[in-house]
């Protein structure tokens, strides 16, 4: 009989289903299970496609409307609990997983068109899915109950631990639309520069700070050479990438006035530093790597002291299944630009990250920083 001929493929089939089944049982997930968590396959090609490219085949096939699960996050949240991912690196019929994972970042000009679809996908996703404020950052929920409170708990916790008081002179690294400055501006009283890289944020971000002391640049910060009495930068450090820490905090050192206080507030690992997850990294963040806390404070030895280390992971957890909920509202009018993939896609960037947090894979990391220490020490609010 043929390798090639129906029952063979049957059989085929047939084994990849009991080897998925096998495995997601350590998982507490059954396939066509009756719990909103369990997962509910419409294209038995989907244990193929998992099989032989991971996680990218995982993310592709859920796209493609191959399979389904009713929660998710929920069901997301069971497989990164139970570490399959690693799990699977260690079977011998499932090595191109691991290959997959651990391919190279670099995907020629592909990768670059899929950033600028992220990032230039329109304000009208992002306003729609964030909220009152263009914050893409985890917001703050230690009081917050809905999610415009919780980001601007996030933006005043961020000014009152770098001590902002009128007329000082700020910068933000990577200011997005222009939010965290407009907030400072209004509500300490400061003056700003913010810098960026996109023009479509900078173009939104001088609108939105217009009338206010507030300079917003097209620029990258590597070139800034003047001093500030305030640094930060929300939600940036994720693509600077680990052979540019350093230089970053060269450049937060070399404009940090004399006594100023610096902040970097980033996704964080408890992992070693690895590449990032193949799906991600194609459709998602290509190029983008979260930091690990070795890497953070080898590139922070001789240039600061660590005044604090804040860590409120699960809080990004909240702020990622308010983003969906967000999301899913818009949806009948955003349909009318983007397609059915394209929320997928999206659904599954949001349940996948919530998923990590909930699992406390990632952490939400906020560091307050001096140049030579805070005189008698410094209590940083909560």
């Amino acid at each position: 009989m043929s390798a090639h001929s129906p029952h063979a493929h049957g059989n085929k089939a047939r084994r990849l289903r009991e080897a998925a089944e096998r495995l997601l049982a350590a998982a507490d997930v059954r396939i066509d299970g009756p719990r909103d968590s369990d997962l509910q396959v419409h294209d038995a090609r989907v244990f193929e496609r998992v099989f032989a490219h991971g996680s990218l085949g995982f993310g592709e096939s859920y796209m493609d409307g191959d399979w389904s699960a009713r929660d998710l996050p929920g069901l997301l949240t069971k497989l990164l609990g139970a570490r399959l991912d690693e799990r699977l690196r260690n079977i011998g019929t499932l090595l191109l997983w691991a290959q997959a994972r651990f391919v190279n970042l670099q995907r020629g000009k592909r990768a670059y068109v899929v950033g600028q679809r992220h990032y230039d996908l329109g304000n009208d996703l992002f306003a729609a899915m964030l909220g009152k404020r263009l914050v893409y950052s985890c917001g703050y929920w230690a009081e917050a109950t809905d999610l415009d409170a919780a980001q601007e708990a996030k933006l005043d916790l961020v000014c009152r631990k770098l001590r902002l008081r009128p007329d000082m002179r700020v910068l933000d690294i990577g200011c997005g639309w222009g939010e965290a400055l407009k907030f400072a501006a209004e509500r300490y009283g400061v003056r700003g520069v913010g810098v960026t890289i996109s023009r479509e944020q900078a173009a939104h971000a001088s609108a939105l700070c217009a009338g206010l002391p507030v300079e917003i640049r097209l620029q990258d910060y590597r070139d800034l050479h003047e001093p500030f009495d305030a640094v930060f930068s929300i939600g940036m450090f994720e693509h600077v990438g680990a052979r540019n820490y350093r230089t970053y905090f060269d450049v937060v050192r070399r404009c940090l006035a004399p006594g100023g206080l610096s902040l970097l507030h980033t996704i964080g690992s408890n992992q070693p530093p690895n590449r990032p997850d193949p799906w991600i990294a194609r459709y998602i963040f290509p190029n983008s790597q979260v930091p690990s806390m070795r890497q953070v404070a080898a590139a922070l030895e001789g240039r600061f002291v660590v005044e604090d280390w804040h860590n409120f992971g699960p809080d990004y957890d909240r702020t990622l299944q308010a983003w969906m909920a967000n999301f899913d509202a818009a949806w009948p009018r955003l349909s009318q630009c983007y397609d059915e993939r394209f929320r997928r896609m999206w659904w599954f960037y949001l349940a996948a990250s919530a998923a990590t947090f909930r699992t406390r894979r990632d952490q939400l990391w906020q560091l307050t920083l001096s140049a030579e220490g805070v005189p008698g020490g410094y209590r940083v609010p909560r």
